[in-house]
């Protein structure tokens, strides 16, 4: 079982997370269910049959997230370099557009599990999160894109 480094702000976010999923969401879903067994015959249920799809993907979330947090580590703030780019750094970034670096733009690097659509924040398992882990201030980072590789320098790296 492989650790997972998570930010202290990434850790509170899965916990509060999986309170929401177990009190808010079980409580809904289970209100949707009791609602669709009195519109009769559960064998041509639609309503009951995507209520009990809905209680199926919300128990996996839930156990994914049980099991995330069971191997958790916190990154301690204190023990974080700022000589890379590494999972609870903030770096910022330079995109170079023919050859030209656009305005700098500050993003946290997270695991992937906090990554949830946070603005400005980079996951450390995407492709540029993968291209910046190790680098340093100063390193031009070429990241592989589907249609056009993309440019970046690293403008600076603190906590």
């Amino acid at each position: 079982m492989s650790e997972i480094l998570v930010t202290d702000e990434g850790f509170q976010q899965l916990k509060e997370e999986l309170n929401a999923l177990k009190t808010i969401d079980r409580t809904a879903i289970s209100e949707r269910i009791r609602i669709a067994r009195g519109f009769g015959d559960l064998s041509e249920n639609s309503e009951y049959d995507e209520a009990k799809n809905a209680q199926a993907l919300l128990e996996a979330r839930i156990q994914i997230l049980e099991d995330q947090l069971k191997r958790v580590r916190i990154i301690d703030k204190d023990q974080i370099s700022t000589n890379e780019v590494s999972v609870g750094t903030l770096v910022v970034l330079s995109e170079i557009v023919d050859g030209v670096e656009t305005e700098p733009v500050a993003y946290r690097i997270v695991s992937a599990v906090e990554g949830n659509g946070i603005e400005n924040t980079i996951t450390s398992n995407s492709p540029v999160g993968r291209a910046l882990l190790g680098r340093r201030t100063g390193d031009l980072v070429l990241v592989k894109a589907p249609k056009e590789d993309i440019s970046f320098k690293i403008v600076s790296i603190s906590i």
